[in-house]
């Protein structure tokens, strides 16, 4: 018999920074577009891990020179790539012991409700009476919550003792029941400081506005964050002023945005660049949910995962695109085969 000890060791092994696990009528108030027993109805259990975003990735988007790297390998690359790899093989363990397991990887595309919560119009329908319609989306970082991973705090994101908001959650939906773990008391880590609510650049996290719910049976109260101005943020653009015309997302796929958003000032780009492993373009780089956030946790010391330098060493950046742009004076890395510079592999052709 599998214990929840052996889950959490080959957990670990294979790649998971945190691992919680949740007993399933913790979900017994989700809505049914969110609920693991739709999709098991007879699960036991829902595994939470964690798999934390580098510091480090945060590093270029904070400094302004290296955006793709969050993009990539703090974002799309664990959610798309990392994660899968390591909740699938838990889920084989799991399997290869006579139980059954539904990997959760990342958030489906395919999910009949939208950002913000609401099904999609004319998306997909149940296939019976009392069945919810396809895709069930389970919430990941409420999961992370009622797994005893962290909190949700007032940016709604989770955050953990070990990374703070610096994570992102995969889980598994099985029949294998598994000794669960304590969930963290609300409070335990946010203290209301605000922090993200005063450097989220586009204002998407309101300080007076709230969402209440009670939660595995705790009261929980998180900001009601404007998802639809987070979206456009995130990717770095910025709402036109009536009169205006940008073009900042003309080039992509983004339905009625076309002429209707400039480059913002914390976007070093004129257009929107391109996403990287179906992810978005993160040129806010979470600035005010995640930097903001985790910047404070660590000036509090409340952290497990702890640095010798701190993060932030200078004054946060910001584009005025009304001024001439910045000249770059640097010498090429290529100047050709003349070169004296030059050496022989540099032009070796075979």
């Amino acid at each position: 018999m599998i214990t929840s000890q052996d889950i959490k060791a080959a957990a670990k092994r294979l790649g998971a920074d945190l691992v919680g696990i949740g007993s399933i009528d913790r979900w017994s108030t989700a809505p049914i577009q969110m609920d693991p027993k739709q999709i098991m109805p007879n699960a036991k259990s829902i595994i939470a891990l964690g798999f934390r975003v580098m510091r480090g990735s945060l590093r270029g988007v904070e400094e302004g020179t290296y955006f793709s790297n969050y993009s990539s390998m703090g974002y799309g690359g664990i959610t798309y790539i990392y994660m899968p790899m390591t909740v699938i093989n838990l889920s084989k363990m799991i399997e290869d012991a006579g139980y059954e397991a539904v990997p959760m990887g990342h958030q489906s595309d395919w999910r009949a409700i939208d950002n913000v919560g609401f099904m999609r119009e004319n998306y997909s329908r149940p296939v019976a009476p009392g069945k919810a319609a396809p895709d069930v989306m389970v919430n990941l970082r409420i999961a992370g919550f009622l797994c005893g991973l962290g909190e949700i705090g007032y940016s709604k994101m989770l955050l953990t003792p070990e990374f703070g908001p610096r994570q992102r959650i995969g889980i598994i939906i099985t029949d294998l029941e598994l000794e669960p773990d304590p969930i963290m008391e609300p409070g335990t880590l946010c203290n209301r400081c605000m922090a993200c609510v005063r450097e989220c650049p586009g204002g998407c996290i309101p300080a007076d506005r709230t969402v209440k719910d009670n939660i595995g049976g705790y009261d929980l109260e998180w900001a009601d964050v404007d998802m639809t101005r987070c979206d456009w943020t995130f990717q770095g653009g910025e709402e036109c002023k009536e009169g205006e015309y940008g073009n900042y997302f003309d080039h992509v796929w983004s339905p009625g945005w076309k002429g209707k958003f400039k480059s913002s000032s914390i976007s070093p780009f004129p257009k929107a660049p391109n996403p990287l492993y179906n992810s978005g373009k993160a040129v806010c780089g979470a600035k005010g949910c995640t930097r903001a956030c985790m910047i404070s946790l660590e000036r509090r010391g409340v952290l497990k995962n702890k640095f010798v330098n701190p993060f932030r060493t200078q004054k946060p950046w910001s584009v005025d695109w009304s001024q001439e742009p910045h000249k770059v004076d640097y010498k090429a890395p290529y100047e050709g085969k003349d070169s004296p510079n030059n050496t022989k592999w540099d032009t070796k052709t075979d």
